[in-house]
């Protein structure tokens, strides 16, 4: 049991070696990416609530 644990984390080790990471820089543009459009579509759904809210309003 305890063999096939340290074959595990020797084999983790391993394969961490052959990722690829990203720059700095790329991290921080996806960073402002995602927080963007994140922002984005928070203010969509929050435009098609509004009208969506003022028109059931407007039928009651």
């Amino acid at each position: 049991m305890f063999k096939k644990i340290t074959d595990y984390f020797v084999d983790v080790r391993n394969e961490m070696t052959k990722v690829t990471w990203p720059e700095r820089s790329e991290i921080i543009e996806s960073t402002w990416i995602v927080l963007g459009l994140t922002l984005l579509f928070g203010v969509a759904v929050f435009l098609v609530d509004r009208v969506l809210s003022l028109g059931l309003q407007q039928l009651l």
